[in-house]
């Protein structure tokens, strides 16, 4: 994200380890293994209500089915089309699907066009700052 010009999403510790623990725990965190046997990349795919989903600005949901989020996605930086990966992957066990990024996320929201997500507003996460929010459902 630094060599990208996104300076301002995930600094300090986050995503503590605590929550990376919560996601394996609950079965919800994923990796993506090349043909080298490395892991290249990890996101977390959460069924159900995301609380941070439930009030949006500027904007609505596309519709109120049930969904999963896809949160907390990363990669090595050496592996393309990871989000792309990453969603078709996805789209394996839900129809819809919701994600949000920071507006300085240039990388992800050029992505999240490409692959036709439909922006929908604006949410606000734990601490308070706002994250452009995305649907895309098949």
């Amino acid at each position: 994200m630094r060599a990208q010009g996104n300076h301002v999403q995930w600094t300090g510790s986050y995503p503590e380890i605590a929550i990376i623990e919560k996601d394996i725990s609950d079965g919800n965190l994923y990796v993506g293994i090349g043909n080298d046997g490395v892991i290249h990349c990890a996101f977390s795919l959460i069924p159900g209500n995301d609380p941070t989903y439930s009030r949006i600005e500027n904007g609505q949901w596309l519709n109120n089915e049930p969904y999963f989020t896809i949160h907390r996605l990363a990669s090595d930086g050496y592996t393309a089309n990871v989000l792309k990966r990453c969603v078709a992957f996805s789209f394996n066990l839900t129809e819809n699907i919701r994600i949000d990024t920071h507006e300085s996320n240039r990388t992800m929201l050029a992505a999240l066009s490409t692959l036709g997500f439909i922006r929908c507003g604006t949410i606000y996460v734990n601490d308070g700052t706002p994250r452009i929010a995305f649907q895309k459902r098949l």
